[in-house]
């Protein structure tokens, strides 16, 4: 990110946005200070004509209340080749309230601006990384997804179902989000493709003759018939090489219950498919999850829980100066003791 950032009032004014296009900023008008707040702007400009503008300082950011540390790698990448030190938590580290979870060195003109998309990063991801490591302690070491994407807007729902494998989830099936937490996106088909072609049994045996052997056979059973009868359906077929069976069971039909859960592994056991396990999705929360999971659920697609989970509020504040200590009214002046800092640039 090397596009010279706003420095000046006039900048801003002059400044106009194209049309037609996506209200999202793209990478060089965050890396430009585009989407800062005015006031940082109007800083850098008045410490430039005071000859301020080099000033060293140390700024420490720490978050208002417990959770789970995400976004440090896209802020190393904002802040990188900026003639700075930055100390940071590692991702996936949980942190307390009050504790500082980043640490910055150097020139204020060289970061300044960037203080609101650092902290939007830091509150966003770790909001996100938090409900995701909830949801995953909840389901007692069973497999969760984030099925958050179609909740948010496109622009962010990749960093959100990042930020959830950060948090502990064990996948995504956003295309982006899970390519950039290193893993391929998961998922297998929506309830479209059973309306399409007009039968369960129909559409599973489309998918295994035309999935790669790799792509789970795990299949959604709510769709036209009682989930039971059609979970024993597909079992029985040797059309669906079947290996799950999914409930969505929408609240107009009651949801997910545990008798559902218990009825259908007591019936497929029955049957002799012990080896096919049941995924739950649709509305789930922590509470659900652990009721869910005790009745007999392998395995939980969570969306909503995650992708709108509150931001963990983060604040800046500059602690030295040219080598004093310095702090607003109300903050201890000087550096913070935080040892679990390791340094990232």
């Amino acid at each position: 990110m090397m596009a010279k950032p706003i420095e000046t009032v006039k900048e801003v004014t002059e400044f106009t946005v194209n049309s037609p296009r996506l209200y999202s900023a793209t990478h060089e008008e965050i890396a430009r200070g585009l989407s800062t707040d005015i006031y940082f702007v109007k800083t850098k400009e008045i410490l430039t004509n005071l000859q301020k503008d080099n000033s060293t300082v140390v700024a420490e950011i720490f978050a208002r209340r417990p959770g789970i540390f995400a976004g440090a790698d896209e802020v190393k990448l904002l802040l990188d080749n900026l003639g700075l030190e930055v100390w940071s938590l590692k991702e996936g580290t949980s942190f307390e309230g009050k504790e500082v979870v980043m640490r910055i060195h150097g020139p204020y003109a060289n970061f300044g601006i960037y203080e609101t998309a650092i902290l939007g990063i830091l509150a966003s991801s770790s909001g996100w990384a938090t409900a995701a490591h909830t949801a995953k302690t909840a389901a007692d070491g069973r497999p969760v997804l984030c099925f958050g994407a179609r909740h948010l807007h496109p622009a962010v729902a990749p960093v959100m179902e990042r930020s959830a494998i950060v948090g502990g989830a064990d996948g995504a099936s956003c295309i982006l989000g899970a390519k950039l937490a290193g893993l391929e996106p998961s998922g297998t088909v929506p309830h479209a493709l059973f309306l399409i072609v007009g039968d369960t049994l129909e559409a599973a045996a489309a998918y295994h003759e035309f999935m790669p052997p790799e792509s789970v056979r795990s299949m959604l059973v709510d769709t036209f018939k009682d989930e039971v009868e059609e979970s024993l359906r597909l079992a029985s077929s040797p059309r669906t090489g079947l290996e799950s069976v999914r409930l969505d069971t929408p609240s107009e039909r009651g949801g997910v219950t545990p008798g559902l859960i218990q009825e259908l592994r007591a019936k497929l056991d029955l049957a002799g498919y012990e080896h096919i396990k049941i995924f739950v999705s649709g509305g789930l929360d922590p509470d659900r999850i652990k009721i869910l999971a005790a009745a007999g659920a392998d395995a939980f697609g969570v969306g909503s829980y995650i992708s709108g989970a509150s931001a963990i509020d983060m604040t800046m504040d500059i602690k030295e100066v040219n080598g004093q200590a310095v702090a607003k009214r109300g903050r201890i002046p000087g550096l913070a003791k935080a040892p679990r800092l390791e340094r990232i640039l």
